[in-house]
């Protein structure tokens, strides 16, 4: 009985720390992005692309994809200036656990099984800007699903810092009903190779 309690209690104050850990986290990233309409902006970009992609008038296609050209550019701008504005958070605040479940003070305590959040964010404008710039002979509708992989991914390592790997790869699928792996296979290669290097073990 004795060692029940001791047990309940254990958990009671790891689970404390953990949501104050997290907390903290969210309350970062909020700070930051708050000074933006990122994820307006996806949002727009996302029922744009769905509404382009089910349109049967190539003429009245054309005229939503060139509507939307303004918001990506404006999407590209903004997370720009967030990831500048972000890489001036100390490192040992941006560490991120590799681990599928976030254990409180990771970074600290064990930085060697964490990657830095600011590399995957500077990863991800980068993997953006390229998309929006299209590669020679891409369609529209091929840059338009290349642009939201990117999004996607960069969505989920945000998911990934507040929480864990395992809850944004959760919210990633419920969100835009993508499993994590599907979105990490139909972003561009040199963004896959990137991120695969930074997360790996």
């Amino acid at each position: 009985m004795q060692i029940l309690v001791l047990l309940l209690i254990a958990a009671f104050v790891a689970y404390t720390f953990q949501r104050r850990d997290e907390r903290k986290r969210i309350a970062l990233l909020a700070s930051h992005l708050g000074q933006y309409q990122i994820e307006k902006l996806m949002e727009t970009l996302t029922e744009g692309y769905m509404r382009a992609l089910g349109e049967s008038d190539p003429a009245r296609q054309a005229q939503i994809w060139s509507m939307l050209t303004t918001t990506e550019a404006a999407l590209g701008e903004q997370f720009n200036r967030f990831v500048l504005g972000f890489a001036q958070v100390a490192e040992q605040d941006a560490r991120i656990s590799k681990l599928p479940l976030s254990i409180f003070y990771t970074g600290r305590l064990f930085p060697a099984s964490t990657f830095d959040f600011r590399k995957a964010l500077s990863l991800h404008a980068h993997g953006i800007a390229q998309a929006l710039e299209g590669q020679p002979g891409q369609s529209t509708k091929d840059k338009a699903f290349t642009l939201l992989a990117e999004v996607y991914l960069m969505q989920h390592t945000c998911h990934w810092f507040c929480k864990s790997k395992t809850v944004a790869s959760t919210r990633l699928l419920l969100r835009h009903q993508t499993p994590y792996a599907k979105v990490l296979e139909s972003v561009a290669p040199g963004t896959r190779r990137a991120y695969s290097a930074l997360i790996a073990r």
